[in-house]
């Protein structure tokens, strides 16, 4: 009985890795594509996407006089939605400032 414990209390967290890395990755035919590929790896081995969304915002940081902040950038976000058919969810992949930042499973 205890060694049935051990097994399965070792299972919990094998479980939630496994699930953790199906999420941040997604098939494109015989490709599976994870967020350490290019933007330029991601569109060879997927196509284009079905949809794309784009959103800036300004980054500020410490201006000159304390307690006060200074525009110092733009940050660019691209939702990029990759619909797979009618049987599969849609891939959503986040691109922050020209990298893939995650890969997402979206609803069907």
């Amino acid at each position: 009985m205890r060694r049935a414990t051990v097994s399965l209390s070792l299972l919990g967290p094998l479980l939630a890795m496994a699930s953790a890395a199906h999420a941040d990755s997604m098939r494109c035919g015989k490709w599976v594509v994870t967020s350490d590929v290019t933007v330029q790896e991601l569109v060879s081995k997927c196509g284009e996407p079905a949809a794309k969304d784009v959103a800036t915002r300004d980054i500020y940081g410490p201006g000159a006089a304390a307690g006060r902040t200074r525009k110092v950038g733009i940050s660019t976000t691209e939702y990029w939605t990759y619909d797979r058919g009618s049987r599969a969810f849609r891939m959503i992949v986040t691109i922050v400032d020209g990298k893939v930042a995650s890969i997402e499973r979206g609803q069907q």
